[in-house]
């Protein structure tokens, strides 16, 4: 506290006090302002502080976002671990210091590439199926003389060697139609029409100019292999078939109409099964649709033991589902699956299928695969936490080398009794370590937020053990994703809705056909030269029952010539 100037010359000096009211007041206002402003400057170092805490925790969360995207960026695509990928040895997750010899998940050598030296290989492949055609090289005469005495040679016969030409051939078909006029007199009423014109040449789109083939390779070419149209139509230009890019985006749009059918027989298949995996990623669709903001909609896969199903959709809502799984509102209040119905859902736990997973009849089996790469992650993100990371990926890969023997031993054999055991003993060694580490104390926020993530889907995750002969993760239908992300990164989504929905129809057969060994290409040409012969119809009854490949002998087992592309005149 500080004194008046007057009053501290009088204390020292000596002499009457005579005090100014007025300098007293104007002291006492002095100090309230700089009470006042004391307190305004620890207010202002509080919100300080609070803003520096929040900065931190945003600066932590972006340097765990750049390391995840690091990683998926320029990491390796593979998660399989290589020999000597990290030191397993190192702390728990809540102290010490990390391990310099531990490295990331996955950052070994990669071994190199192409066929291991003493391995067996598959030897010289057989290509005698494909259509040949004989050239016969001689030796020029001259050489076949000998150059002393000029005796002939004498002939020893050929060796044969062998080349793969690759040809692309574009076949104007013109068809010619006899026509024919009744040449007697008799009444029409009793002899028919006076002239007969022979059937025109079967065709999958009425009226149209392409051929099944050529129809079947486009579709081959767009959605199987990733290509533009606008390559396409390059690609056709090169061989001298000039086709503006409209005019093959209608023959497109022609197909989907004959493609329909046979896609809703294999949804009804697959929304029945008993075990499905489900996932889903992001397509664009540029056509403004009612009720949708911005072009952001979502491609689903959903595979079941003999069909593939692939379905677009405007949302990522778990009204998908219900529609795929054929479960009602009414279903939704009863919080069951309809007639007893049973499902094993293998998926990750988005939101969605946790939804799905609360009624009564669904088994959900979360994926190992993505709860590792939370651990992954974690450990990207924060050195000091390395180690552990790479103990934590250790016991998921105990898992899954148990699953792996379990699958490959016959069930009731010593051999599959002990991969058995030992999945047991990996889960509940897991299940163990996660409870200590939990409730351990000094515990890093990042491994918290695992564990606790673990802790949260681990119900699921454990259900495993009820269905053994299953797979540990989903990574079956994220690879079933890989075609359509080809096509997406190539040209970017669709332009129409139609268009969408035709990728998804189309993708929905192929990887059926796919998944029964079938040739895509052959199959979609066969399928629409069923159509044609239809009329540009699709088939029905026991022709179309042909092409359904869960019944025995479809179509696309038959042995075909490869086709060839084909635009009639």
């Amino acid at each position: 506290m500080s004194w008046p100037p007057r009053c501290f010359d009088l204390l020292v000096n000596g002499g009457p006090l005579v005090v100014d009211v007025t300098e007293v007041t104007s002291w006492r206002e002095r100090a309230e302002r700089a009470e006042a402003r004391a307190e305004v400057a620890d207010k202002r170092a509080e919100r300080a502080e609070e803003r520096l805490a929040v900065a931190e925790a945003r600066i932590e969360e972006l340097v765990e976002q750049v390391a995840v995207l690091s990683r998926m960026l320029f990491g390796r695509s593979s998660e399989k671990r290589s020999a000597g990928a990290g030191d397993l040895q190192g702390s728990d997750g809540s102290g010490g210091q990390d391990d310099a010899s531990g490295q990331a998940d996955g950052d070994g050598e990669r071994p190199k590439r192409g066929q291991r030296p003493g391995s067996k290989g598959h030897g010289r492949r057989d290509y005698s199926h494909l259509p040949s055609r004989e050239e016969v090289h001689d030796v020029p005469p001259d050489q076949r003389v000998c150059p002393d005495c000029g005796r002939q040679f004498t002939a020893l016969g050929f060796e044969a060697s062998e080349q793969i030409d690759w040809a692309v051939r574009l076949t104007r078909i013109v068809h010619r139609r006899a026509r024919y006029r009744r040449a007697c007199t008799c009444p029409a009423d009793r002899a028919g029409p006076r002239t007969v014109t022979a059937p025109p040449a079967p065709n999958p789109i009425p009226k149209g100019r392409f051929t099944p083939a050529f129809c079947a390779r486009l579709l081959y070419l767009k959605f199987v292999l990733g290509l533009p149209v606008a390559r396409i139509a390059k690609m056709l230009g090169a061989e001298g078939l000039a086709v503006p890019e409209g005019t093959l985006a209608g023959v497109l749009k022609a197909l989907a109409g004959v493609l329909e059918p046979l896609e809703n027989q294999i949804r009804a298949r697959n929304g029945a099964a008993t075990h499905v995996h489900a996932d889903e990623t992001t397509w664009r669709v540029y056509e403004q649709v009612q009720d949708k903001t911005g072009h952001k909609w979502w491609l689903w896969v959903f595979i079941a033991a003999d069909t593939v199903v692939f379905r677009m959709d405007p949302t990522r809502s778990n009204t998908v589902l219900d529609t795929h799984f054929g479960v009602t509102a009414a279903d939704r209040e009863a919080g069951a699956l309809p007639d007893g119905r049973r499902l094993v859902l293998s998926s990750d736990f988005f939101v969605v299928y946790q939804c799905l997973a609360r009624l009564d009849g669904v088994d959900a089996l979360w994926c190992w695969a993505h709860i590792r790469r939370y651990f992954i992650r974690a450990g990207d993100a924060h050195p000091y936490l390395r180690a552990w990371r790479d103990k934590w990926v250790a016991r998921i890969a105990d898992l899954y080398m148990a699953h792996q023997a379990m699958a490959a031993a016959e069930v009731g054999s010593p051999e599959h009794a002990t991969a058995l055991a030992a999945f047991e003993q990996a889960l509940a060694i897991i299940d163990t370590v996660r409870q200590q580490q939990a409730t351990g104390p000094g515990l890093h926020p990042a491994a918290a937020k695992v564990l606790a993530t673990l802790d949260r889907e681990w119900d699921g995750l454990a259900r495993h053990r009820d269905f053994p002969d299953l797979d540990l993760d989903n990574n079956q239908s994220e690879r079933a994703l890989r075609t359509p992300v080809v096509g997406r990164k190539n040209y970017y989504g669709s332009h129409a809705e139609w268009s969408a929905h035709l990728a998804a129809r189309v993708w929905t057969i192929t990887a059926t056909a796919e998944r029964h060994d079938l040739e895509p290409l052959t199959y979609l040409t066969d399928y629409l030269t069923a159509c044609a012969q239809a009329g540009g119809k699709p088939p029905t009854g026991e022709a179309q029952d042909r092409f359904l490949p869960w019944l025995p002998g479809p179509t696309g087992s038959r042995d075909h010539d490869p086709p060839i592309i084909d635009p009639s005149g």
